[in-house]
């Protein structure tokens, strides 16, 4: 890759590095990677590696554990493991560093990397910089054969972590709950720990499968059909379902009806309350929902954006409305076995989840893509940053921070963000009803028509 074209420089995306085995991502990059880990933190640190169930995963842990190696650091192997479990174990054993091998909500045919700090938190923009520095520029430091790292097997951590959440939230048995675990790395933790949570446990898609037979890893309303029938049918009081590393978590009520993603955010936020972190594509229902309780700050998209928010404002939780969950009196990697612990416990208490999503406020939210080549982004967003705020006559608020996102009085909202991985200019909006949305993207789009 030629060193000078930052077009060609970047591995990392808004959550790691990601693409298709054998293209984007090969044993050849997870080499690297391990080589660049163990230059940038220096011989003899632990960096934890672990993976989710795609076919991919043992030649890339391979591939990962012998660059650590070689650059003198031990390795701890996690074996198949959700993405929690990585920054949890990170944190617990003091390592130096984390990795999770995993593609997230991606396709089979994808993989990826995804590198964590020793106190369980996402490597920052600049640390991430920093490793694809050395890998560009491939001056890797390697050990002596005397001083080659080792391998330990570290999987009964497991154990650790699995007790300590139980301690962390206390669930009044009794709830039957369906949970769909996509065939990914929460298989076999997620449904064990809810049974030892009390809860009445039956399974979906719980058994590892890199072909993801079962659904796609995305936990969608339209890949989670199968989940909204069988809490139905079953009579269960709520279904959960993860997304192939179970970083996330996302919900279906006891009548089989999805959980709204803005909603069911907004019903934790307000629930935990005070200084609470999402990202400037999350709806006005969680201002409304924490009103009088807490206060509401926006960050740029990507989880890692948000942990340092949280970070940075010693805030009480942060996420994402996709279901990407921080919960920092834990761990501030995102959660969705501890996202899902939390959830039960509320329903518990105070449910159903029907009723405690009803009193949430509502804004039907609405998402276009506009097609834009790269080379006009730039001078796309200056016009929209000038002139998009005067087509409004009842703008509250404007955030920069990630694209142009205008707070209306009356709680409608518009975002207008560029893609950071393809050809498009997001608008993402939500009205008080759904007509007032539909006036606010027929006017997003014409403004965006006469600009492209």
């Amino acid at each position: 890759m030629d060193s000078h074209d930052d077009k060609k420089q970047r591995l990392f995306g808004t959550s790691g590095i990601r693409g298709k085995i054998g293209h984007a991502i090969t044993s050849e990059l997870a080499l690297k990677m391990g080589r660049a880990l163990s230059t940038l933190l220096g011989p003899g640190c632990k960096v934890v590696v672990g993976y989710d169930s795609r076919t991919s995963n043992h030649m890339l842990e391979r591939a990962l554990s012998a660059g650590i190696l070689e650059g003198g650091c031990d390795v701890l192997l996690l074996g198949l493991a959700p993405t929690p479990l990585v920054g949890y174990a990170t944190k617990k054993l003091g390592a130096d560093a984390g990795v999770m091998i995993t593609a997230s909500h991606n396709p089979p045919q994808d993989n990826g990397l995804k590198v964590w700090n020793s106190d369980g938190m996402a490597y920052r923009p600049h640390q991430e910089e920093a490793l694809e520095e050395i890998v560009f520029n491939g001056k890797f430091s390697l050990a002596p054969w005397d001083s080659i790292g080792k391998v330990e097997d570290i999987r009964h951590i497991s154990k650790e972590y699995v007790n300590d959440l139980l301690n962390f939230v206390k669930i009044e048995p009794g709830l039957k709950v369906v949970v769909d675990c996509a065939n990914g790395a929460a298989s076999y933790l997620s449904p064990f720990l809810l049974r030892k949570a009390g809860c009445d446990v039956i399974t979906l898609n719980s058994q590892p499968d890199g072909f993801f037979p079962g659904r796609m890893p995305e936990p969608s309303a339209a890949n989670l059909q199968d989940l909204m029938r069988m809490v139905k049918a079953t009579n269960a009081d709520m279904g959960i379902a993860h997304d192939g590393d179970a970083d996330r978590m996302v919900a279906v009520d006891e009548n089989g009806e999805f959980a709204d993603f803005d909603k069911l955010l907004s019903l934790i936020a307000s629930e935990i309350g005070g200084c609470v972190v999402t990202t400037v594509d999350a709806s006005s229902s969680i201002d409304m929902a924490l009103e009088g309780k807490g206060k509401v700050i926006r960050t740029k998209v990507g989880d890692v954006h948000v942990a340092d928010a949280i970070e940075k404002y010693n805030a009480s939780f942060g996420g994402e409305p996709s279901g990407t969950w921080i919960h920092p009196d834990f761990c501030m990697c995102p959660d969705g076995i501890l996202s899902a612990l939390k959830l039960i416990a509320l329903v518990k208490n105070k449910g159903p989840l029907s009723k405690l999503l009803e009193d949430i406020p509502s804004f039907p939210t609405m998402r276009e893509v506009i097609n834009c080549q790269e080379s006009q982004k730039t001078d796309i967003m200056e016009k929209t940053k000038e002139d998009f705020p005067h087509l409004f006559s009842d703008v509250s608020e404007s955030n920069l921070k990630d694209g142009v996102r205008l707070s209306l009085e009356n709680g409608g909202w518009v975002l207008i963000r560029p893609s950071g991985t393809e050809s498009y200019i997001r608008i993402t909006l939500g009205g008080r009803t759904t007509e007032e949305a539909q006036e606010i993207m027929d006017k997003s789009k014409k403004f965006l028509g006469e600009l492209i």
